[in-house]
């Protein structure tokens, strides 16, 4: 969109004054910004910044109603909005891809794609006993769930059950389900390619220009300054709840983006030195298969030495995520695995975290989270029910109380250590921002005292600082504590820039081990299926 146009278009949401209150903490200060119509506007600030709050508002949670509302005034489309209710919200024109998916599991993709929204069929009967004897008309949901997903590059079976699917998939029905409706005049993004591939995110980008061009005006919060560079037309920094500086996203640099975001000059990206590792093998996997629906493991063999950090890369589909998650016992698993000499038995989550292995899911709301219970309870459970710690003494060891005080205090030790931004250990998870739930899904990993820990997109949803911080921890518990790491992410960069050794998995099969500094032709040829595993 150009500047003029820009210019000349109309306003479809405006947010004067805005301030939001949790338990007397001012998390909002008095935000202002605006949207176009046809105008694609980044919001971009750190976990904790105040982004999420503002999107609870924007769209009525009922969150922001439940802790005194907020203050200030939100215009939409030229007329002022209170909104109570996300209803509400959806029938004013309001659309919203939310950071975690609000997918009903048991329903099929088309079936979630026009939920509430469903043609129906007026049946003999609904004359006389009105529309709740109407009939599902099925042809028309799977049409428009069809054109939906075709909107957004999405070749899924528009009838499969969306439970299992790979997190990727999900965040693109989450966007076809929005794009489906008649009435948009705003769609917001929350973080909509923090669980995409490069090539899906790219093909996600190309639909939001697409969606733009068509009147939509567009609210895009992201921790992925590249994309802000790549399709932004104007751009809001949030810090500690306060807008710092509407910068132009064509002429500022990345680099001053970040130092915006975080209130200091950039470091570099978090890194470990590369010596290699060449203690004895801590892990042998040989001929796994794991039947994760979306990310099947085919047939994948591989060591990992004492000390390493091992990367897992890969295209989205290809099984990368499903190696991790089936030796864990999250998925059904055959093969054979052998952890320190000794056989490790799949298909069993508990002994996998008595063997002294941990686990830190891609998917940290479904697996990693109890989100209505509270941040110190979420990280010592897993530690709790596997190893009894955080129990007093007693004679009867089934009947041990739990010790409180311990647990409490180990929270507050991890909340300091990775920076967990929270009102304190009492805070329920589902209050805080998806990059800080992401920490406590790790300070629950650490918690364990894991010899061996496999992550699986660690830094899906963080910000530029926090991001770097999460990468500093696993490199300092890799390097200090001498825990072996294998890390499975979407971002080739990142896995680049803090592996050992990264193997690329394409149809649930090794590809190629490469080292970090390989050709970008051969990660490329790789990921393509053109390598084969050295």
């Amino acid at each position: 969109m150009s500047a003029t146009s820009t210019t000349s278009a109309r306003t479809v949401l405006e947010l004067r004054n805005v301030t939001k209150e949790y338990e007397g903490n001012r998390v909002l200060k008095g935000v202002s910004l605006s949207v176009k119509a046809g105008e694609i506007h980044a919001l971009v600030g750190e976990n904790g910044a105040g982004k999420s709050t503002l999107m609870n508002i924007l769209f009525g949670m009922p969150v922001i109603q439940e802790t005194g509302g907020y203050g200030g005034d939100v215009i939409l489309d030229g007329a002022p909005v209170r909104f109570t209710a996300p209803v509400q919200a959806m029938d004013a024109g309001m659309g919203m891809v939310h950071q975690e998916f609000m997918l009903l599991p048991g329903f099929r993709v088309a079936e979630n794609i026009k939920l509430n929204r469903e043609p129906t069929h007026r049946s003999f009967l609904s004359p006389i006993f009105g529309r709740r004897l109407d009939t599902i008309d099925e042809k028309t949901i799977r049409s428009d769930a069809r054109r939906a997903l075709d909107r957004v590059g999405m070749d899924v079976d528009e009838w499969l059950p969306v439970a299992g699917l790979p997190v990727g998939h999900m965040q693109f029905i989450e966007i076809a389900r929005e794009v489906d409706k008649s009435n948009l005049k705003l769609l917001i993004f929350d973080e909509p390619t923090a669980v995409l591939t490069e090539s899906e995110a790219e093909r996600l980008l190309e639909a939001m220009r697409v969606f733009a061009s068509s009147g939509v005006g567009i609210l895009f919060i992201t921790h992925r300054l590249d994309e802000v560079k790549a399709v932004a037309d104007r751009m809001t920094v949030l810090r500690d709840g306060e807008v710092v500086e509407s910068p132009d996203p064509a002429t500022t640099s990345v680099v001053h983006m970040a130092e915006l975001m975080v209130g200091r000059p950039a470091s570099g990206a978090a890194r470990r030195a590369m010596e290699g590792a060449g203690g004895d093998v801590v892990l042998s996997v040989e001929h796994l298969h794991v039947a994760m629906p979306g990310e099947p493991v085919e047939d994948v063999s591989f060591t990992v030495r004492r000390g390493e950090i091992l990367g897992i890369g890969g295209l989205a589909g290809q099984g990368k995520l499903g190696i991790a998650n089936g030796i864990m016992g999250l998925h059904t698993a055959s093969g054979s695995v052998v952890l320190e000499g000794e056989p490790f038995a799949l298909n069993d989550a508990r002994a996998a975290l008595v063997r002294g292995a941990a686990f830190v899911s891609e998917d940290r709301r479904g697996v990693g989270l109890l989100v209505e219970e509270n941040i110190e309870l979420n990280i010592a459970l897993s530690a709790l029910e596997a190893q009894g710690m955080f129990l007093k003494p007693f004679p009867v060891p089934a009947l041990r109380p739990l010790d409180g005080r311990a647990m409490r205090s180990h929270a507050d030790a991890m909340i300091r250590r990775l920076d967990i931004r929270t009102t304190g250990p009492r805070q329920e998870v589902r209050r805080l921002s998806g990059g800080n739930q992401q920490k406590v899904c790790i300070a629950r990993a650490m918690t364990l005292k894991p010899r061996l820990l496999f992550v699986n997109e660690p830094t899906r949803g963080i910000d530029v600082g926090a991001k770097e911080r999460v990468l500093e921890i696993l490199a300092s518990l890799n390097r200090d504590e001498g825990v072996t790491l294998v890390v499975t992410s979407s971002e080739l960069a990142e896995l680049r820039a803090f592996c050992d050794r990264i193997l690329i998995i394409y149809k649930g099969r090794v590809a190629a081990a490469l080292a970090p500094d390989a050709s970008d032709a051969d990660f490329g040829l790789a990921m393509a299926g053109g390598a084969h595993a050295s």
